[in-house]
């Protein structure tokens, strides 16, 4: 009998682990463990959340075949944003969902984004992304050295201050203001006479509590995720004078071993977690009442909305930076652009 127990026992043991047995038979052997994803802001905001819904999608439809953990803040590279496109490129970082601003210092198509006052609204984005000109600007990030697969969005950037309400380029003159690691942005804030201090986000919100700087520009959905109003941000202009799309990519090593039936389940999460994170990060901005703005002078803050005018003011103010950093991007895909732009609503 005790022998005939042990045969039960072994029997149902293996009923039992056959479907887990199964399972890890079906991962591959060069499939890692796990697989890292460098993102710039965590789950709290809609580029963070996109890195997660993307990253549960693959698991879930892999059904655990491939692995992803988020890394935010960059720490993958010490935090430094304008290092992980290098790094990605390098195999330190297997995926990213990735700031076309942070990349432009490696792939010089990007700075399209950047470019003054090109965009003036979602319209004009959507134009740009999901026409020729975004299939050019992935071509060259594929030959970068990086896979690009889906865009996302962190939105057009607005500017906020501790001191006052900005209207017109004189009210930036003298102001210390935060941006990114890129010379556009540098050049861009000069032009309009404020005092631009780069520094990585993870350094900015302590500068902004101090007043070591003064303001900082950045998409809405960041200031209110981050309560920049309680730091001292109290005056917020929207001026809309660029955006920045994001990119979903994974490293090329990393995609070529995978088997062509999981690539495809990546891409297409990555398709759907880029949509789903450009609605995230567009809610309350595109409704008629513009819900997040009211919800913004609730706690306080000073919106200013630019007039017509007002915003040409701006727009000619920094026309020298945008013609100048044409030749960089490229003649072509800038006309291309204006062209898709102008395009939009006909």
């Amino acid at each position: 009998m005790t022998f005939r127990r042990s045969i039960l026992a072994l029997a149902l043991a293996a009923s039992v682990m056959g479907p887990a047995l199964d399972a890890a038979a079906q991962v591959p052997a060069n499939y890692k463990a796990e697989y890292k994803m460098s993102l710039v802001l965590g789950p709290a905001y809609p580029w963070g959340k996109g890195g997660e819904i993307w990253a549960n999608l693959v698991k879930e439809r892999t059904q655990g075949r491939i692995n992803i953990k988020l890394y935010p803040g960059t720490s993958l590279v010490q935090g430094d944003q304008t290092r992980e496109f290098t790094a990605l490129r390098q195999g330190v970082i297997d995926l990213a969902v990735g700031s076309t601003i942070n990349w432009s210092p490696q792939v010089k198509q990007l700075n399209l984004f950047a470019l003054p006052f090109l965009m003036p609204d979602f319209a004009a984005v959507d134009a740009l992304t999901q026409g020729e000109v975004g299939k050019e600007i992935f071509a060259a990030v594929d030959k970068a050295g990086a896979l690009p697969l889906a865009w996302g969005e962190n939105g057009f950037r607005e500017i906020s201050n501790g001191k006052r309400a900005i209207q017109s380029p004189e009210d930036l003159k003298g102001l210390k203001i935060r941006v990114v690691g890129s010379p556009l942005f540098l050049e861009t804030m000069t032009a309009l006479g404020a005092n631009p201090t780069q520094m990585s986000w993870a350094d900015a919100q302590p500068a902004l509590a101090s007043g070591a700087v003064d303001g900082q520009e950045n998409p809405m959905a960041v200031y209110m995720a981050a309560k920049l109003h309680t730091v001292g941000q109290k005056y917020l202009t929207l001026w809309g004078y660029v955006a920045d799309p994001l990119i979903f990519v994974v490293n090329k090593d990393v995609w070529a071993s995978w088997t062509p039936a999981d690539q495809a389940i990546v891409k297409q999460a990555a398709v759907d977690a880029g949509k789903e994170e450009i609605g995230i990060a567009r809610k309350g901005l595109v409704e008629a009442d513009k819900p997040l703005v009211k919800e913004l002078t609730g706690l306080g803050v000073t919106v200013t909305q630019l007039t017509p005018a007002q915003h040409e003011a701006f727009t000619k103010a920094t026309k020298p930076v945008y013609d100048k950093w044409k030749a960089t991007v490229g003649p072509d895909l800038v006309a291309k652009a204006e062209k898709a732009i102008a395009a939009r609503q006909k």
